[in-house]
């Protein structure tokens, strides 16, 4: 009886153990959607004008959103919803900032993106 109820703590306590390291993983996952970017220094880096600025916040909120959502995601769709929101970025991005300035917005999210280790 005795060897039984020590095998079932120790199968227990193992159990728990390695769920404990998947929960630990899946946290660390979607700590990796968040982006948050730093609009003073971005600002500053791509020499924004105050419209420039306005809507280049409006654009990041709406892609951390879409990271966030992402993050939510499993799998496959977590990878399709990534993709689909880094584009929609570019494309408002794109519409914002002139050639210059989004070639170093492209060359800073790249970086930030593989930083994360998002970009694969």
């Amino acid at each position: 009886m005795k060897k039984i109820v020590l095998t079932m703590v120790a199968l227990l306590s193992m159990t728990a153990a390695f769920a404990e390291g998947e929960v630990n993983n899946e946290s660390a996952e979607t700590a990796k959607y968040e982006i948050n970017f730093n609009l003073g220094s971005l600002s500053k880096a791509l020499d924004l004008s105050y419209d420039q600025t306005r809507a280049v916040a409006d654009i990041n909120q709406m892609f951390a959103s879409d990271m966030t959502n992402a993050a939510a995601a499993s799998g496959n769709e977590r990878k399709e919803l990534r993709t689909k929101a880094i584009n929609r970025d570019l494309a408002y991005m794109r519409t914002v900032l002139d050639k210059d300035q989004y070639k170093t917005y492209v060359m800073l999210l790249n970086a930030t993106l593989n930083n994360r280790g998002l970009n694969k």
